[in-house]
């Protein structure tokens, strides 16, 4: 008789745990998504390549001494806008300097509300540390919103890890 109450109980108890969403298997998977094509002027697209509504586009570069620390030579000072309509969502692209074949040399990651100004345009400009500045032959932007940082995967935490998450910037040595 113990033993039939503790068998019907142990079936409510599962019963419980699975309505209320903690079953004791996790069905947590992690993808990451395909990286973009690189461009001077992109559309940003999210982790499933749909556009976003947004283009970021480098608007021209050099290569100068960052004012706060001209000691450390030339870095790669670039002039970028982002433009659209879900500007307020701040999507973020990885901003690459490249050689003449397309070589990585450098990349991070810039948000388009950098400046915090006009509604539907915002520019600004960043400084890109590369070992070899002289070998810059452009400044690339990759389209994937890098807006949604949050790369928990599932062995960081079963429950709310997991899903597509953003390609990983791009490593020096790399070819785009």
């Amino acid at each position: 008789m113990v033993v039939a109450r503790m068998v019907a109980g142990a079936g409510s108890m599962l019963a419980m745990l699975s309505l209320s969403g903690c079953g004791l298997l996790w069905s947590c998977t992690d993808t990451t998504a395909e990286r973009g094509e690189a461009g001077v002027r992109v559309d940003i697209v999210d982790t499933e390549e749909r556009p976003v509504g947004v283009t970021a586009e480098v608007t021209g570069w050099r290569r100068e001494p960052h004012p706060q620390v001209p000691q450390e030579g030339d870095q790669i000072h670039f002039d970028f806008r982002f433009e659209g309509d879900t500007l307020g969502s701040d999507p973020a692209v990885d901003a690459c300097a490249v050689d003449e074949e397309r070589v990585v040399l450098g990349c991070q990651t810039v948000h388009s509300m950098t400046d915090f100004g006009r509604v539907g345009t915002y520019t600004g400009d960043e400084y890109l540390t590369v070992d070899h500045p002289e070998q810059v032959a452009e400044v690339l932007l990759i389209p994937d919103d890098q807006s949604t940082h949050d790369r928990r995967t599932c062995e960081d935490d079963i429950k709310d890890g997991g899903g597509v998450h953003p390609p990983d910037e791009p490593e020096r040595g790399e070819k785009l």
